[in-house]
């Protein structure tokens, strides 16, 4: 929104980092159960959030949603990445994915009371 301060780079990035776990990861899992399930997968975490997004979040607005919307499509991308790294990976690897996660949880926070007018 206009005047405040950018999200800062390690919110962003940490946040994409873990979306790149779920929208690999997940598609990955999911493929020798259910094709079609494991493309909608991508569909669903890709191209919902690419669509609908909170005016003032972001530049480029297509379909615009409530802040809390937004909240719940992160959380969403989130899971997908948490529950990637336990289908895909060891649990010592799996368990750092879901530390990571509760970070970014963290590191959200203010955009997230931002987004819901806190």
């Amino acid at each position: 929104m206009a005047g405040e301060q950018p999200e800062p780079r390690y919110a962003t990035g940490l946040r994409a980092g873990l979306e790149l776990v779920g929208w690999i990861g997940l598609p990955i899992a999911l493929w020798p159960h259910s094709v079609p399930l494991a493309i909608g997968v991508d569909v669903l975490l890709i191209g919902v959030p690419a669509l609908l997004q909170t005016p003032g979040d972001k530049p480029g607005t297509i379909i615009a949603v409530p802040g809390w919307v937004t909240v719940l499509m992160v959380l969403a991308q989130l899971a997908g990445a948490v529950c990637a790294a336990w289908l895909l990976f060891p649990a010592w690897a799996a368990v750092p994915v879901g530390l990571l996660a509760l970070a970014c949880c963290g590191t959200e926070l203010p955009r997230w009371r931002r987004l819901l007018g806190v």
